[in-house]
């Protein structure tokens, strides 16, 4: 049986993709790596929510607010998020919210254009 070739240039990394896009622009570069930390969030906010079966509505009644502050908030492209709202959150759900600094990994700051 033959192996199939790929075709030359033709890769399934997304990073190599990234790449290819954005190419060395590091304000692109930067806009990535932010994009990535409000979809983390967003998704840490909807994990949450879900694991504790909670409805958007039942979690915003807990936390003082509208359904749709939460389903904005779970949006990976919302860039408002508030320390005060995800302790709010935190709370509601009765978790501990945890922020930290961490070392960016050496293809992170290849991404943000950082050295």
């Amino acid at each position: 049986m033959k192996k199939q070739r790929k075709a030359a240039g033709r890769t399934r990394d997304a990073l190599k993709i990234l790449d290819r896009i954005t190419g060395n622009d590091p304000h692109l570069r930067e806009e990535i790596v932010e994009a990535k930390v409000n979809f983390r969030v967003a998704q840490l906010i909807h994990d949450a929510r879900t694991a504790a079966d909670m409805t958007q509505q039942q979690l915003a009644d807990l936390v003082g607010t509208k359904q749709s502050v939460i389903a904005r908030l779970e949006d990976a492209d919302y860039e408002g998020h508030s320390l005060t709202m995800l302790s709010r959150i935190a709370a509601a759900l009765h978790q501990n919210l945890e922020v930290r600094f961490v070392p960016r990994r050496e293809r992170e700051r290849q991404l943000a254009g950082v050295h």
